[in-house]
């Protein structure tokens, strides 16, 4: 199984960028799911090639992963999102996170992406995070954190590793969709 996760970064990353994973750029999670890998050849109906981007390369399931979510991700790209109120998530409401406010196109391409994951051999670990459970936000880092009522656009959305070659100590952004200006 690979742990794998769409996001969308507010801060500048690189295709084959890695981070430790307690320094996380800021970012939006849009999806985190395990798959198989690799994939069963039955499982490869979603096109199975990456468009665009040369991370993937050698990297057969995060190419089908991506290839299979380049459409909703493309149509999603440019959008903006409205940072809310600050809160607290986890054990005791103990991580500072800002909400996002509702936002059609990022509940549709969350939706989405929870579609195609749903057509790979795999499992979204926290369903209950998802569709009507989504609560989208960005956890602060390290001092850093939007500030309430400011727009931010879904330029830069990735597919990353979270075990690259089987070590959980950083992540590997696989995938970079951006958009274009």
């Amino acid at each position: 199984m690979r742990n794998l996760i769409v996001v969308a970064f507010l801060e500048p990353v690189t295709e084959g960028m890695e981070f430790p994973r307690d320094a996380w750029p800021l970012h939006i999670t849009l999806v985190k799911f395990d798959v198989v890998d690799p994939l069963p050849a039955d499982a490869d109906a979603g096109g199975g090639k990456s468009a665009g981007g040369t991370a993937v390369a050698g990297d057969s399931l995060a190419s089908q992963v991506a290839g299979r979510m380049d459409a909703p991700v493309r149509a999603a790209l440019g959008s903006a999102v409205t940072v809310g109120l600050e809160a607290g998530f986890g054990r005791a409401g103990s991580i500072p996170v800002s909400l996002i406010e509702p936002s059609a196109p990022l509940q549709a391409l969350h939706e989405a992406l929870v579609g195609v994951v749903a057509t790979l051999p795999g499992r979204i670990a926290t369903p209950g995070y998802t569709m009507a459970g989504y609560r989208p936000h960005v956890s602060h880092r390290g001092g850093k954190a939007p500030r309430a009522g400011g727009q931010l656009a879904l330029d830069r959305i990735a597919l990353v590793d979270m075990a690259p070659d089987g070590g959980h100590a950083t992540r590997r952004v696989l995938r970079l969709w951006e958009a274009t200006l």
